[in-house]
């Protein structure tokens, strides 16, 4: 097993990373930066000024791209392909033939299924199933194995779903089937594309959909507007006999889809996100959904973007890391409550079961790096971690873990059941993970067997033999972006706030001003207060009593600040603090709490303005 860290720890900062609250760890080197505003003039009268400058620092230029209403959704008609696949699949439907779903095995594969066979069915298909390879046994994608397995149930049309645009082989072995095969996908193509009979992917070449950034959930929603549309054009649709289904209905799966996958939310997956979860909040969610949140301790009416990604998302992704996403796609699929929460106990419990895989793994993690942390943290640009006894599916959220502690791009490899290993990446900021892997891959032909992903997270495979090679070329490559400097974690804050903002009024005013999330980032606030007291709270948090300058008493709390080696809890008379808002309710009572993302100790406070 080798490592490479790239920064040290200091060990005055402690941070918390947006992955999973509960589980965070510590990030190296933090400091908190204001936010700059992207436009100078104010977006509308009568707009609080702290709503106004939290939007204004995410670049939004107008009052009108905070209108978050259907209407405001990208045309269907700017996909390039979408109508060769409506064409399809309104053949399909007129011809009764078999339409078989290949899925992904992560959340985002299996709310497109949930969609897309959700939609067919209503719009009249009566032959339409799905199937998801096992990521232990087929791997990622369409593959010429999978094709083989699907045909055993004798599909007329194979219909991709967050996957397909790198199945060239898989493809072709359908091809020569006599089996239609439809990819919609959103990852990032090759040079080439397969021979598919249509391709919906925003991210071909020539392709004028702006919004880049749609996960897959959402091009296959889109596929299923534009297929309604044709349907309704040729008179598909009757009252009496096949009423035209409300697709808006399927919002809360494209809304869990797109955060999970945890893809940027421009102003078009604002709209599917806010949409979403606006069906939740009134109850309208499937049971599904409903189990999971419920499983998760949400509470309906007040879900947001960041309990799709911290109660839902991972057990449902548990069921593909640990065992077969079938478990997670019958839950989205299943319309009795009974039987939707059976599932999402199951799935709670592979979480669980997660949980104490990852644990293990972070720990081998954390000595390998302890390691060598004192002599080589500054010559290391990417860190590519292995060990024989890693779970493979479970590999992709350590690399988040420790991306997010020392801030740097990250792979972790774990042995392949198919044979070699499998490794799964993120990056930071200004680093296109899936390009990098395109340039060590065309630098060195035949280091890397497989790999795909887009500019936060990919995937690859190779053999074992070539990962000291592999690990030496993905350093340097990285080195040329970074030009081999250490690069801090900025937190960026949105400045302080007033003393009257300090109020439960205002933390429900932000909840749902949003939604919040990647590249639209949740408001985090920054300043000095006076520890009144701070105590260790379960066995790695903070539990503090603030003071703001205006002698005001706040509680606070600061996840996972401890490690298990801290005996006692060493805060200083004055912290600087980074933190968010948030509404504790207990018993029907609510007050506000301080969630501290980052804090450091002082020895006197250097209060400053609030704006």
């Amino acid at each position: 097993m080798v490592a490479r860290p790239s920064q040290s720890i200091d060990a005055k900062s402690k941070t918390l990373t947006d992955a999973e609250p509960s589980e965070a760890a510590p990030v190296s080197q933090v400091r908190i930066a204001r936010r700059e505003l992207e436009t100078d003039s104010p977006l509308e009268s009568g707009m609080h000024p702290v709503l106004d400058r939290i939007y204004r620092s995410r670049g939004v230029t107008s009052a009108d791209e905070l209108d978050l209403s259907l209407g405001r959704l990208l045309p269907f008609s700017d996909l390039s392909g979408i109508d060769d696949a409506v064409e399809l699949l309104r053949q399909a439907l007129a011809q009764n033939k078999r339409i078989l779903f290949i899925g992904d095995f992560d959340a985002d594969g299996a709310t497109s299924c949930a969609v897309g066979v959700r939609a067919l069915r209503a719009m009249g298909a009566s032959q339409v199933s799905y199937l998801v390879p096992n990521r232990f046994e087929f791997g990622y994608g369409l593959t010429p194995e999978l094709v083989a397995v699907a045909a055993e149930q004798q599909p007329d049309i194979l219909v991709t779903v967050d996957n397909g645009i790198s199945s060239h082989e898989g493809v072709d072995a359908a091809n020569a089937l006599g089996i239609d095969v439809l990819i919609t996908d959103h990852h990032l193509p090759a040079e080439t594309l397969p021979s598919a009979a249509a391709i919906v992917n925003p991210n071909v070449a020539g392709d004028v959909f702006s919004s880049k950034s749609i996960a897959g959930v959402g091009v296959i929603f889109y596929v299923m507007i534009a297929l309604r549309a044709k349907l309704r054009a040729v008179s598909w649709f009757d009252p009496a006999s096949r009423a035209e289904p409300n697709l808006g209905e399927l919002l809360d799966f494209v809304a869990l889809g797109t955060v999970a996958d945890v893809v940027s939310l421009d102003r078009n997956n604002r709209v599917l996100v806010s949409q979403g979860l606006a069906r939740i909040r009134a109850g309208r969610c499937h049971p599904g959904i409903q189990a999971l949140l419920e499983v998760g301790g949400r509470e309906l009416e007040r879900v947001t973007a960041s309990d799709l990604s911290f109660a839902v998302a991972p057990r449902l992704n548990a069921a593909g890391r640990l065992d077969d996403m079938a478990l997670g796609i019958e839950c989205l699929l299943s319309d009795d409550a009974a039987a939707a929460a059976r599932y999402a106990q199951t799935l709670d419990q592979l979480n669980r079961e997660r949980r104490e895989i990852e644990a293990t793994m972070r720990t081998d993690a954390e000595e390998i790096l302890a390691s060598v942390l004192p002599d080589e943290s500054a010559h290391v640009n990417g860190l590519c971690l292995f060990d024989e006894r890693w779970h493979s599916g479970v590999v992709g959220i350590l690399a988040g873990r420790l991306k997010e502690r020392f801030n740097r791009p990250t792979i972790v490899f774990a042995p392949d059941p198919m044979g070699g290993l499998k490794g799964s990446a993120r990056s930071v900021k200004g680093v296109h993970i899936r390009d990098v892997l395109d340039s060590v891959a065309s630098k060195n032909p035949g280091l890397i067997d497989k790999f795909g992903g887009h500019a936060m997270a990919a995937g690859v495979t190779l053999a074992q033999a070539k990962f000291e090679a592999f690990r030496e070329a993905f350093d340097a490559e990285i080195a040329n972006l970074l030009d081999g400097s250490t690069r801090e974690h900025l937190l960026l804050s949105d400045g302080a706030l007033a003393a009257p903002e300090l109020s439960c009024e205002f933390a429900e005013r932000l909840r749902s001003a949003g939604p919040w999330g990647q590249a639209f980032a949740e408001p985090i606030f920054d300043d000095e207060f006076r520890v009144q007291s701070a105590r260790r709270v379960g066995s790695r948090h903070i539990k503090l009593r603030l003071c703001v300058r205006d002698g005001t008493e706040l509680d606070a709390i600061a996840f996972n600040a401890l490690s298990d080696d801290d005996a006692e809890v060493a805060v200083g008379p004055f912290i600087h603090a980074a933190y968010r808002l948030d509404v504790d309710t207990f018993r029907g009572n609510k007050r506000l709490q301080l969630i501290v993302e980052h804090f450091t100790s002082a020895e006197r406070p250097q209060l400053r303005a609030a704006r």
